[in-house]
């Protein structure tokens, strides 16, 4: 079955880059000239997606604004005949049909999935974590969803981590199929190293397929009262194969404020109006 619905999660505090997120949306902070939430949607879209589910929270309101019409700016735009802006601008507006679910607490990304179980029904879904932005050649969504029309089982996206960080992921242990593809054979959310059964660490990126919302719905609170996702993937591995996919691209954890400087900058240099002026600044100020 094809893959035509996808969950982006936006419901969290954004308590890292306080005290700018406690009126503006983490997801809204603006990746060199769009918001980090149009990067994930996007990649949706180009993966194939034919409709978002965005789960967000109370104080998130601008998400919902920014891909609304906005008539009064369209006036603006049309009375300056500035038509590339304003077509821009009602691009962003049809891009894909949204819907939105409010998460009324903050139970965890288990929760926040089986929350939209009622909209994705009984069909395989996508699931992204807009602070995770992936630069590649293949959308990494897309490298995922073509495992799971190969393959028929739902798939968790994973790079190489540092020994020392394995307790901030979910860790597999993998049994390579492929180069890159890997069989999961247990799951463990956030081990201390000593723990560990690999260095390949989960991160913001799922194909899953609907009997997940079973294992959910099964899986009870953790130590912090949220419903892991990683602790229901590891109970629906005991009747459904879960592979794990390697993706080829860069990954940058835009939910610190040193991972967004750092995809601000990296992702700067790639564009060709801004790059070369950002290039030459920054060999000014880094002489050698």
């Amino acid at each position: 079955m094809k893959v035509r619905k996808a969950i982006i999660t936006a419901a969290g505090w954004g308590t890292r880059f306080l005290p700018v997120t406690r009126s503006q949306p983490k997801e809204m902070l603006p990746l060199v000239n769009k918001p980090l939430i149009q990067y994930t949607v996007e990649e949706a879209i180009n993966s194939g997606i034919e409709q978002v589910i965005l789960i967000t929270a109370m104080g998130k309101h601008a998400i919902e604004d920014y891909f609304d019409r906005y008539f009064e700016l369209e006036y603006v735009l049309e009375q300056k005949g500035d038509t590339k802006m304003l077509q821009e601008m009602r691009r962003l507006s049809n891009l894909i049909d949204i819907c939105y679910i409010r998460q009324k607490e903050q139970l965890g990304l288990g929760h926040a999935v089986l929350i939209a179980r009622n909209v994705i029904a009984d069909e395989p879904f996508a699931v992204l974590l807009p602070d995770d932005i992936i630069d590649s050649r293949v959308p990494a969504l897309k490298q995922m969803i073509d495992v799971y029309q190969q393959r028929g089982a739902s798939v968790v996206a994973v790079e190489r981590v540092d020994a020392r960080d394995t307790a901030k992921y979910g860790i597999i242990e993998p049994k390579e199929i492929f180069p890159r593809l890997y069989q999961v054979l247990s799951l463990i959310e956030k081990p201390p190293p000593q723990e560990a059964p690999s260095n390949l660490g989960i991160v913001g990126r799922y194909v899953l397929a609907p009997e997940v919302f079973d294992a959910l719905a099964a899986t009870p609170p953790g130590r912090i009262k949220e419903i892991q996702l990683t602790d229901a993937l590891q109970l629906l591995l005991k009747q459904h194969a879960i592979n794990a996919c390697e993706f080829e691209g860069v990954r940058y954890d835009t939910g610190t404020p040193s991972g967004w400087l750092e995809a601000t900058i990296a992702l700067a240099l790639k564009d060709p109006d801004i790059g070369p002026g950002l290039r030459q600044y920054l060999d000014k100020l880094l002489p050698g």
